[in-house]
């Protein structure tokens, strides 16, 4: 029998999604619920329990206006890599099971040339188009100067960063708070600036940021996909799905499963 608890988290895990629509600025996060995101990420694993991470939340009206302000465009290798994971259309995402619908970026980021000085939208050239309304910024430093024991690259620092964003997304689901997270944070570009209008001391790094809120309009889920558990999963040897190696093909019971909307 499967228990109660167990049940409610692998719902949550399916339904945990990334919110990009634009959010209702005047619906902020309630103190309790924010209390209860950061106890969430006070309780992620960490590497060594070395909790190598601070939090910086930023919901004041005039902050959020300079950070969007800062400009935010993507780089050509990020457009180039991007337009391999994108999909036509919901046939060719549900036939492919990864990446994500062409038409949730925008369209001079569909192009397989595009570059980054001629091609990019004027629109979407400042961070605040990413910010979209959204009433509260989350942002996960990590200190620099420090790592995990022998981890190259900080490998396992970056492991527990992820630990403390999966707790604080399944506890947002579950308090109906939509979370999109922005990588583009740390990049090169507004890195640098958002230390300084957040007096972030130049070694504390950011990993990464979510943008809390409640959509400002209803609309539809967007596609949604998943490989089915034997396209991913091998058993007691790694083989490829064409030489039987995947859970089916080792005689091992696998789920049909189903597209996540």
């Amino acid at each position: 029998m499967l228990n109660p608890a167990a049940g409610e988290l692998v719902r949550l895990i399916q339904e945990r999604h990334s919110t990009r629509t634009p959010f209702d600025p005047s619906r902020r996060i309630a103190e309790q619920d924010l209390v209860r995101l950061l106890e969430a990420a006070r309780w992620a694993p960490t590497a060594h329990n070395m909790q190598n991470f601070e939090l910086l939340i930023v919901d004041d009206p005039m902050t959020l206006a300079r950070i969007g302000a800062l400009r935010s465009s993507p780089s050509e290798t990020f457009l180039r890599e991007n337009y391999r994971q994108l999909r036509r259309d919901e046939r060719e995402l549900r036939e492919r099971r990864t990446g994500l619908l062409a038409e949730l970026f925008p369209p001079s980021w569909q192009a397989a040339d595009a570059k980054a000085h001629d091609r990019l939208d004027p629109q979407h050239s400042f961070l605040g188009r990413s910010l979209q309304g959204s009433p509260t910024l989350l942002l996960v430093t990590y200190d620099a100067r420090t790592r995990a024991p022998a981890s190259e690259g900080d490998v396992l620092g970056m492991m527990s960063l992820g630990c403390v964003l999966q707790n604080i997304w399944l506890t947002a689901t579950a308090l109906g708070i939509a979370v999109q997270v922005l990588s583009m944070m740390s990049s090169a570009e507004v890195e640098p600036p958002l230390q300084q209008i957040l007096q972030i001391p130049a070694y504390m790094k950011i990993g990464f940021a979510c943008r809390l809120g409640y959509p400002a309009t209803l609309v539809g889920r967007y596609l949604r996909v998943r490989r089915e558990v034997e396209q991913f999963t091998h058993y007691n040897r790694y083989a490829s799905a064409d030489s039987g190696g995947s859970a089916a093909a080792s005689g091992q019971e696998a789920g049909t499963g189903s597209d996540d909307l």
